[in-house]
């Protein structure tokens, strides 16, 4: 038994690329059309305590196509208005003897406040401005489908990289496949002991531009956004820069006008929307792969 997976996934670095591997090229067969397992006999409960369209959306779009039945969690139609804490909500859905936590939170690392303490597996939907391990396989497989490979390609992450927890979990990961990752953007997104690089500098070379949200609500103060697109976002004159066959990537939501101008959202360099289909299958296979270690 996988003893990592058989609790869940909380981050990347606590598996192998080997298993991840495994996981983007079964992901990958379910973008191909490969029928999804029967899974009807699951129950997942989705608890997001932060808002969320693409991850939420995507994880019950999975659960339907494994036929697995879903519980939706509403904070603010739970007792969480009563006063109740984080810890005794998750305590109370892991009572329910579901089969799977999905759960997204403010915290960094949240889930360590019930480690040992549920029986359930949990899935990391994002927590805090700390990792997000799902989007990031997203990340990798739209990149693979792109360019066949992933050691060797440059990457340029672009933003507010202080906050981002895609950011964390994409440095990471890309380098241990071989890719080789620069930072781009507002000197007040620079993290200690990271080299930050003009855009302009990045994006005659690099493979992959991912965009990144401006993050206003977990600045202390409210970043000012006049003129982000021009220092640091991607616009026409930007894109007319880009090596060829370079691709836009950003997780969403995109900011249209700041990270990125209207034109580039949808334009034919642009992967955006196609991370967004690859979400369901990437994450119909990591469920698969918990299941799988707890036979």
């Amino acid at each position: 038994m996988d003893l990592t997976l058989s609790q869940g996934l909380f981050a990347l670095q606590s598996l192998s690329l080997t298993e991840i591997q495994s996981i983007l090229r079964r992901a990958q067969e379910f973008c191909d059309g490969v029928p999804m397992p029967d899974y009807s006999s699951k129950l997942a409960c989705n608890l997001f305590f932060e808002p969320s369209t693409r991850t939420s959306y995507s994880f019950q779009v999975a659960q339907n196509r494994l036929k697995m039945r879903s519980l939706i969690f509403s904070s603010e139609h739970s007792s969480l208005q009563k006063g109740e804490s984080f810890y005794d909500t998750i305590k109370v859905f892991d009572c329910f003897n579901p089969d799977l936590l999905i759960v997204r939170h403010g915290k960094e690392k949240f889930y360590e406040e019930f480690a040992g303490s549920i029986d359930t597996p949990v899935i990391n939907a994002g927590d805090g401005a700390g990792s997000h391990p799902t989007q990031s396989l997203i990340d990798l497989i739209t990149i693979k489908q792109e360019f066949g490979y992933l050691a060797g390609l440059n990457v340029a992450i672009v933003g507010d990289v202080l906050h981002s927890r895609v950011a964390n979990t994409n440095i990471e990961i890309m380098q241990r496949f071989g890719m080789k990752v620069f930072m781009s953007g507002p000197p007040e997104f620079l993290k200690r002991g990271m080299s930050f690089f003009p855009l302009l500098e990045l994006i005659e070379f690099c493979d992959v531009i991912v965009m990144l949200r401006v993050q206003n609500e977990r600045h202390d103060s409210k970043f000012s956004l006049k003129d982000y697109n021009f220092k640091y976002g991607l616009n026409s004159k930007m894109l007319s820069l880009m090596k060829p066959g370079a691709i836009i990537m950003h997780p969403g939501p995109v900011n249209r006008g700041i990270e990125l101008t209207e034109d580039l959202v949808e334009c034919s360099r642009s992967r955006i929307f196609n991370q967004v289909k690859n979400g369901i299958c990437v994450r119909a296979s990591v469920m698969e792969a918990i299941f799988k270690s707890l036979i």
